[in-house]
């Protein structure tokens, strides 16, 4: 059986980069089924046979095509190895700055006769050089390195052009130096600058880059590094990795829960905000479930652990957003295959460039300065970023509102959904029933009422039995011992309650028991055509009352479906219950279109019925009966506290549970995609407009400012760091986008 891992890379530069390392994984190792590389998260997300191949192969492959795995035991160095790799740029950097910004002066100051006649002696030429060497050797090394890997794997990046063009620059002025007679000018500068700026935007690009990926560090850091355990009736502090199922647990006000686990002693209000996306905390008391990384508030409490290291909810929530971060969206696909042609092609109208120029003008040095305009100011960076960028923060951000894309293909799809089915119980619904309506003569005799019926179900074990118990002990009602009870097949129940014979039931078993109901025909008729099942509750047979039950909606769920509406969505209800009781309930939350009485093998074929209209659906759903519903519609979406089957099956995860979480999915996926839109915009309008500038396509208008019709190769170098910032600025700002 395949199994999914996501490697931590490092010493990737550009988009080229990534496709190097999936080339290399799918064609030159046995055992990889696939491989998406991240360049912004600098993650593969790698699916493979482990009897076919190891994981220390799989890293030995990605070392030998010149770049760094990090693999699952040594993850915890990742961010050391992120931090260095930062410091080290920062390092190089200003080593740039140090030496490349008196060459820059004072070559500027020697062109504009600013300085005496003394500039102009050989050894200035000469000082030059020792300024510019440190730059070009130690600050522009990383360019070299890259280049060569990704020559050698016979693939061109970024780094091959920044090391051709900073290179022309550098060793024509070297030629000059050592061969004065060959000409006069030198452009040290030249070369020193475009490396020191370029740095500067890589140095600036990781910082910012590194921002995106928030929301997976905020998640991780939610587990406390230790944990309080009982054991031999002692507390001791453990590491949280030490902690194994079946461990009694203590949690006091204001810490994180460690594990997830079963609250066994205690009662407390637990802030869940971070895992569901709810503000509100959550009540806690024996029997609760708590999850691992959410904050105890109040009291005091001791749960068992029931899941721990992996297993918990929130080790699978940040396996979810990786994951979801390292796949590639549909959309990628043009910028990947653009990246791909994009050196080569940069690289062909560079020397085009210095062709044409060197034949219309005869002079090599305007030529030369062309080629390196071009070649230094094409940026496969931002295209290489536009997605990935976008689609990480637009994941990260849904993570942190209690939504879950499994993956940035349905991250994409959400945004053109036209139509949303909700299923009914358990979604729309609590998923259980309730009491609702207590009916009798006298308004006093409500809690008599209930207390006796409640007395007579306590023995039952139907769902609409233990609702009417649960009402009872709600209330703080003491009840009755019950005698003689008996069941009647889920029609009702009887029972000797305070020496009088109780029935509670439906009321066809009373019309077959000839017990009329003559006098609350009305009431009955009325509570059912709200979709209510009514209990008629009779004491030595006279009717005292009724009782009615219903499986209530969630506070949500209205407000949910408004939402919905307002986004232009249709919404449309699916469920196995009766017309009435659907109707009734889509009634209260504002759905018009109700399918009813649908059996679980039909849900698929209502979806395939209205994909077949040409509409894009989404699924809701929470129960075993809708899987294949899930799995049929374009993007289904599970209710995180439904069953496993409907999670596994489903595209995207409402972990908190609320309805209002599908709007807000929605709405991100449209401003993900608004924001991947504008980003490629901008990448695409950068190149396809600067290229040709570089290239000096303006150079005959003598209108335009000279500036522009000369670009000089270091206005190019910054313009090219100045690109890929804008597009990982423009995707943060997802992150201050309110979701609905």
């Amino acid at each position: 059986m395949s199994q999914n891992i996501i490697i931590p890379i490092s010493g990737m530069t550009c988009a080229n980069c990534a496709a190097t390392i999936e080339r290399t994984l799918k064609k030159k190792v046995a055992g990889v089924i696939s491989a998406s590389v991240n360049f912004a998260s600098e993650q593969a997300s790698v699916e493979y046979l482990p009897e076919a191949v190891s994981l220390e192969a799989i890293a030995a492959a990605i070392e030998k095509a010149g770049f760094k795995a990090i693999l699952p035991d040594e993850q915890d160095t990742e961010m050391a190895v992120r931090e260095a790799e930062i410091k080290d740029q920062s390092r190089k950097f200003w080593a740039g700055v140090i030496f490349a910004m008196p060459l820059f002066l004072l070559s500027m100051a020697r062109d504009f006769n600013i300085i005496g006649q003394w500039s102009h002696a050989a050894w200035v030429n000469w000082l030059f050089f020792g300024l510019a060497t440190p730059v070009q050797f130690y600050t522009g090394w990383d360019y070299y390195v890259g280049a060569f890997k990704n020559l050698r794997n016979k693939t061109a990046n970024m780094d091959v052009l920044v090391a051709l063009g900073s290179s022309v620059a550098y060793f024509y002025s070297l030629i000059l130096l050592i061969i004065p007679a060959s000409g006069g000018h030198v452009y040290f500068e030249t070369s020193a600058v475009i490396i020191t700026l370029i740095k500067l935007g890589k140095m600036l690009e990781s910082r910012t880059k590194g921002k995106t990926g928030e929301a997976i560090r905020k998640l991780m850091d939610l587990s406390p590094k230790t944990a309080t355990v009982i054991r031999n009736g002692q507390e001791e502090e453990i590491p949280l990795s030490s902690v194994i199922k079946g461990d009694m647990l203590m949690v006091r006000p204001g810490q994180r829960i460690p594990v997830d686990g079963i609250v066994v002693e205690g009662s407390s209000a637990v802030d869940e905000s971070m895992i569901s996306g709810e503000s509100a905390p959550v009540d806690k008391s024996p029997q609760d479930t708590v999850i691992g990384g959410t904050v105890n508030q109040e009291g005091l409490l001791k749960f068992k652990a029931t899941r721990v290291g992996r297993e918990t909810a929130l080790a699978q929530i940040i396996r979810l957003v990786q994951e979801a971060q390292g796949s590639k969206a549909p959309i990628q696909a043009l910028a990947d295959q653009v990246a791909a042609y994009f050196v080569p092609a940069v690289i062909a109208i560079a020397l085009i460039t210095f062709a044409l120029w060197w034949m219309i003008g005869g002079q090599f040095v305007p030529a030369m300065i062309r080629l390196v305009a071009v070649l230094v100011i094409a940026c496969p960076c931002a295209l290489g970023l536009a997605t990935p960028t976008a689609i990480m923060a637009g994941t990260g951000r849904g993570a942190e509102n209690g939504v879950l894309f499994k993956n940035s293909s349905a991250l994409e799809k959400a945004s053109r959904l036209d139509v949303i089915v909700l299923d009914k119980t358990g979604t729309i619904t609590m998923g259980k029933p309730a009491v609702t309506d207590i009916v009798c003569d006298d308004s006093a005799f409500q809690e008599e009422l209930l207390k006796i019926a409640a007395s007579a179900e306590i023995g039952s074990e139907h769902p609409l039995g233990k609702a009417i118990v649960a009402k009872a002990k709600e209330q703080g009602l003491e009840l009755y011992a019950p005698q003689n009870f008996k069941a009647s097949g889920g029609l009702g129940i009887q029972a000797s309650v305070n020496s009088k014979e109780i029935l509670v039931g439906k009321p066809g078993w009373f019309a077959q028991m000839e017990i009329s109901l003559n006098l609350l025909d009305n009431e009955i008729k009325t509570l059912q055509s709200q979709g209510k099942t009514v209990m008629p509750v009779i004491a030595d047979k006279i009717v005292i009352g009724l009782i009615a039950v219903a499986d209530t909606l969630k506070p949500e769920s209205k407000q949910a479906v408004e939402n919905l509406l307002r986004q232009g969505l249709q919404v449309v209800m699916l469920t196995g219950d009766n017309e009435q009781t659907a109707r009734a309930i889509a009634a209260q939350v504002g759905i018009s279109d109700v399918f009813a009485e649908v059996r679980p093998e039909e849900k698929s074929s209502q979806i395939k019925a209205i994909q077949k209209s040409g509409k894009i659906v989404g699924m809701v759903g929470d129960g075993i009966n809708d899987a294949p519903a899930l799995a049929q519609a374009d993007i289904g979406m599970a209710i995180g506290t439904g069953t496993d089957i409907a999670i596994e099956t489903a595209d995207l995860i409402l972990s908190g549970g609320s309805l209002m979480g599908i709007a807000k999915a929605i709405s991100l996926s449209r401003d993900t995609m608004r924001t991947i839109r504008q980003n490629l915009f901008w990448a695409f309008f950068y190149n396809v407009i600067l290229i040709p500038l570089a290239a000096g396509a303006l150079a005959p208008f003598e209108t335009c400012p000279e500036f522009l019709r000369h670009l000089h190769p270091i206005m190019a170098a910054l313009a090219m760091s100045l690109s890929s910032i804008t597009v990982v600025s423009n995707s943060l700002r997802l992150y201050k986008r309110r979701a609905e």
